[in-house]
């Protein structure tokens, strides 16, 4: 543990799961405390309960809000509750990993798999511009401050193209872009933001995508490093980044994928 991470909280938007769930079991090994944002059913929360629990066994509190991201008003109150915990500057990290976007095609003669307007809004909305609006919350209200670290997960997506794929792609490439805006705006503040761009990983997210075998046999045959990324990797490559000794490292497209993309 750093004296920066000591009795200070991680705000994790999509923590049930995936990359969301190895950061918050990760940091809090690292002696931070855990604040997850999640949205699952009845199904999901046994998962919550597990990670909940592996957080309190490192030592490290847990605070989890089942709750839609991307409604203003459950940010707030999620926000309000961070606040009596944290205290200004109490909030070192937020982490930005939400999977929740239409998968259809742009272009289809079936119009229930073509994407409309709506589609779009919705995973423009969840899955990039979200950032923003947790980021802005955090720091106009003076949780997070000097040394704070942000980060968002994206993917190989932002650039390459994958059938249904077209608005999370858009998503992923906005995304990376708020990030690059975030960094300079948040640099007099002493607060980094850095984009994560895993690659192929086998979490519940991939599961969902069509053609998901199709990605993982590419990843496996491609990737110099000779297997897939894992969640793990992602987490403890999040670890490092919020060490001291990180803070010139800002507004990057940080690849955590074994060499993956480079092929």
């Amino acid at each position: 543990m750093t004296e920066s991470m000591k009795g200070k909280w991680a705000l994790i938007l999509g923590a049930s799961s995936g990359f969301g769930e190895a950061a918050a079991t990760e940091l809090a090994r690292r002696g931070l405390n855990i604040c997850g944002v999640h949205m699952d059913r009845k199904a999901g929360l046994e998962n919550v309960e597990r990670i909940k629990g592996e957080i309190e066994a490192a030592g490290s509190e847990a605070l989890f809000f089942n709750v839609n991201a991307a409604d203003p008003e459950k940010r707030a109150q999620v926000m309000d509750e961070v606040a009596g915990r944290t205290g200004s500057g109490g909030l070192k990290v937020l982490i930005h990993s939400l999977a929740f976007g239409t998968l259809k095609h742009y272009i289809s003669d079936k119009p229930e798999e073509t994407l409309t307007s709506r589609n779009f809004d919705m995973t423009l909305d969840v899955m990039a511009h979200s950032l923003v609006y947790w980021t802005q919350e955090a720091v106009t209200r003076g949780l997070m401050g000097e040394g704070g670290r942000i980060f968002a997960m994206t993917s190989s997506g932002s650039h390459r193209v994958w059938p249904t794929y077209g608005a999370v792609s858009a998503a992923k490439a906005a995304l990376e872009h708020h990030i690059r805006q975030l960094a300079v705006e948040l640099a007099p503040r002493k607060i980094t933001a850095n984009s994560i761009r895993a690659g192929v990983t086998d979490t519940p997210a991939l599961r969902k995508i069509p053609g998901n075998e199709a990605l993982v046999e590419n990843a496996m045959r491609v990737n110099p490093s000779g297997r897939l990324t894992t969640t793990g990797d992602v987490a403890k490559a999040i670890a490092l980044l919020c060490a001291d000794g990180a803070d010139w490292i800002t507004g990057n497209v940080i690849g955590v994928d074994g060499g993956e993309d480079l092929i």
